[in-house]
């Protein structure tokens, strides 16, 4: 396949998802109920509801909460899922026990100031996926290699940095630790707006091949969609490499200990999830998780903890 129309086919099926479930009706402290994938119940589960919060527009987490769905069913429960617009309402829904689970958090550094809010509240059942990091990008056509040496050359990129979410931890991190590390505050602005947005203007400018520097974060489909390089981060500005968790509430694993359990036995590699997140994303169309789902899990037979099937 044209590596460009690639690119083209794997935005626009994240913009359809992120319109499709941004449409969905409002419930309570800003979730958005984004599909319910009832299960007849069993030895299990015995039928009871457990309900995954995540923001959707952060494949990460859109991977996992399907990958859990399907392993969740399987065990008798019921499963529902809630798209939550941005993370400081997905923390405090889960510490207030709105949700039971976030299947992918990155509560060490990214998210380590909703954790210092909440995070009394909240149970960490497992580190998933250890080598999770942020990064600032630019094409690898821009004759740039390291994040100091966007100073100086704010014209080449138009005095922007293009972000995502403004309450992302990853905006937090570029804001208030990598911009002022490299004194970047005075020659650009960050922009944020959405991950779907962003990934909009990532397309336009290698679609032309036009310098572009973005926000981004390690692993994401994005990094091998489009042809991106990491920059070097020489003073450690945009923080040290972090883990991706599967968070609870607090009592999730008393009143779900079958679930807990299977939960916490899980842990994936770069192979593993990448190939899980490509499928959920890029292989399947929207409302075909679950094929996509079933498909990774023919492929990985060995991966995950056995299940007790209700």
């Amino acid at each position: 396949m044209d590596p460009l129309k690639d690119n083209r086919l794997r935005t626009s099926a994240l913009t359809r998802r992120s319109a499709l479930l941004g449409g969905a009706g409002l419930v309570g402290l800003g979730l958005a109920a984004c599909s319910d994938n009832a299960s007849t119940g069993g030895a299990g589960g015995g039928g009871e509801t457990i309900t995954l919060g995540y923001v959707s527009s952060w494949t990460d987490g859109l991977s996992t909460a399907y990958l859990l769905d399907n392993r969740l069913q399987a065990m008798g429960y019921n499963v529902e899922h809630q798209d939550i617009s941005e993370p400081g309402a997905l923390y405090a829904a889960l510490a207030k026990g709105d949700i039971d689970v976030y299947p992918s958090a990155w509560p060490e550094v990214t998210h380590a100031e909703y954790m210092k809010e909440y995070g009394d509240d909240i149970d960490d059942l497992v580190t998933y996926y250890g080598n999770a990091k942020l990064t600032i990008a630019v094409p690898e056509y821009t004759d740039i290699t390291s994040i100091d040496e966007l100073k100086g050359n704010a014209d080449m990129f138009g005095g922007q940095i293009i972000g995502i979410e403004p309450g992302a931890g990853l905006t937090g991190v570029t804001k208030d630790s990598m911009m002022p590390t490299y004194d970047l505050e005075d020659e650009y602005e960050l922009v944020t707006s959405s991950t779907t947005a962003m990934l909009s203007e990532l397309k336009k400018a290698t679609d032309s091949e036009k310098d572009i520097v973005v926000t981004l974060w390690r692993p994401f489909w994005a990094n091998s969609a489009f042809p991106m390089r990491d920059l070097e981060d020489p003073e450690g500005g945009m923080g040290e490499t972090e883990g991706l968790h599967f968070l609870a509430r607090k009592g999730f694993a008393d009143d779900f200990a079958d679930a807990a359990e299977f939960i916490s036995g899980i842990e994936l590699d770069d192979e593993q999830y990448n190939s899980l997140e490509d499928l959920v994303v890029n292989e399947y169309d929207d409302g075909k998780e679950p094929e996509a789902i079933d498909k990774w899990l023919e492929e990985n037979p060995d991966v995950l903890p056995e299940v007790e099937e209700g």
